[in-house]
């Protein structure tokens, strides 16, 4: 069991091996839910999905601009698996 001690200022550091022990990293979110009887249960946020947080994800990481069909050609190859 991990002991945290919270500050004057309401903030709780967690122990390196507990934010391992949860798969977070740096920038990662944590998700805490307050359960009626006094407990919390905490986890790692999991991303939306959502199609606003798809959109630019790969922006400036490339200085190819791909065409539709060059895209449509990759799709087909990959669910083919063809590399």
């Amino acid at each position: 069991m991990a002991i945290l001690t919270v500050t004057a200022r309401g903030q709780v550091t967690f122990r390196k091996e507990v934010l391992q022990h949860l798969g977070i990293g740096p920038g990662d979110k944590i998700e805490l839910d307050l359960l009626p009887d006094g407990r919390a249960l905490i986890r790692t946020a999991q991303p939306d999905g959502t199609l606003t947080s798809f959109v630019g994800l790969l922006a400036g990481r490339s200085a190819k601009v791909a065409t539709i069909e060059e895209i449509n050609e990759a799709t087909a190859a990959g669910w083919a698996g063809k590399k």
